[in-house]
């Protein structure tokens, strides 16, 4: 009987040994969150998502993300009806959602300067030309209809003046400008290249202005902001990490815009790459002054920036070291 005690004795200890090494043994990987992106007509700003998921910070962040494409105002509609999670929309977008009953914010900025080109048909040089004639945008409530109206002022002349009519996707509206069925249409990259390479005249550069403007961001529900504040942060940071790679990486940038806008040509990829770091901010800071600028292009709305966007999720990811280990990571001047 002693000797058999003794023996028991010890399975106290060694059951406290087992289990500590259960304690570290590493637990089964949880299934990644997935989260639903749409994305309207595929562009340049869409490079820093492209990356992320190239690189594979998504899946570092625990998230499996679905890329869904349509066009740009059905996408909205999805996702204020909750449909799809993210949205990578424009500051003009949000606003025309907002004042018609809707509740979008813009969590992070993909591009900060208006990136449009306003291309006209043969013989259209002038406003002169251009009055009473048809003009070409993507959608309606888009950032190329907000730009259509910046032009049509530097034109010195009005919505009024024209017929404004949304042809898509951006190459039927390029075909339709080469034949004269509209007289001017807005483009942005990769179309501007193409557009540029074969002959269509330029009638207004807004690109080349360096306007400050809210182009294109992230969108979501206001309202999911504080249920799903994790997961948004945690997009936030896979798509900065997107930029760092990007921005350091040009061969696998450029091989990546080759890959999802289909285009070959190494001139139209140079300069495509080229307009995404110059409009891109890095960190997917949302500029103040890009805000007013977009804003001051309608009346009658508020004016009060909070109700379009919120930074504090950026704030937030900031605060956290996340930036400052990137810039340890990529070492970008």
């Amino acid at each position: 009987m002693p000797q058999l005690s003794s023996k028991f004795s010890r399975l106290p200890a060694l059951a406290m040994v087992l289990l500590g090494l259960c304690a570290k043994a590493p637990l089964a990987s949880a299934d990644p969150l997935v989260l639903k992106a749409g994305i309207a007509e595929p562009s340049n700003s869409d490079l820093a998502w492209w990356m992320a998921d190239v690189g594979g910070f998504f899946a570092k962040q625990g998230l499996k993300v679905e890329f869904i494409p349509g066009d740009g105002n059905r996408g909205l509609k999805d996702l204020q009806a909750g449909r799809i999670d993210i949205m990578h929309r424009g500051l003009s977008n949000i606003v025309n959602v907002n004042r018609s009953g809707g509740d979008l914010r813009l969590i992070g900025c993909l591009g900060d300067k208006v990136r449009f080109v306003f291309f006209s048909a043969p013989g259209v040089n002038s406003s002169a030309d251009l009055k009473g004639g048809v003009v070409a945008i993507s959608n309606f409530g888009s950032e190329g209809d907000s730009a259509a109206t910046l032009a049509l002022k530097q034109l010195g002349l009005t919505r009024d003046d024209v017929t404004i009519k949304e042809v898509s996707p951006s190459l039927r509206a390029m075909a339709a400008v080469q034949s004269g069925e509209v007289k001017a249409v807005m483009l942005s990259e990769p179309f501007t290249s193409l557009a540029r390479a074969q002959g269509i005249h330029v009638l207004i550069d807004l690109n080349a202005q360096n306007i400050p403007w809210l182009f294109t961001g992230i969108a979501v529900q206001h309202g999911a902001i504080a249920s799903r504040r994790d997961d948004f942060k945690k997009f936030l940071r896979a798509t900065i990490e997107g930029n760092y790679l990007a921005f350091s990486n040009p061969r696998l940038a450029k091989e990546t815009l080759a890959k999802e806008l289909k285009v070959r040509d190494p001139r139209a990829l140079e300069i495509a790459y080229n307009d995404y770091k110059h409009q891109t901010p890095l960190n997917a800071d949302l500029s103040a002054k890009a805000a007013a600028n977009t804003l001051a292009a309608f009346s009658g709305i508020s004016t009060r920036v909070d109700d379009y966007i919120d930074g504090s999720l950026l704030e937030e990811i900031r605060q956290e070291g996340f930036v400052d280990e990137l810039q340890r990571k990529f070492k970008l001047p």
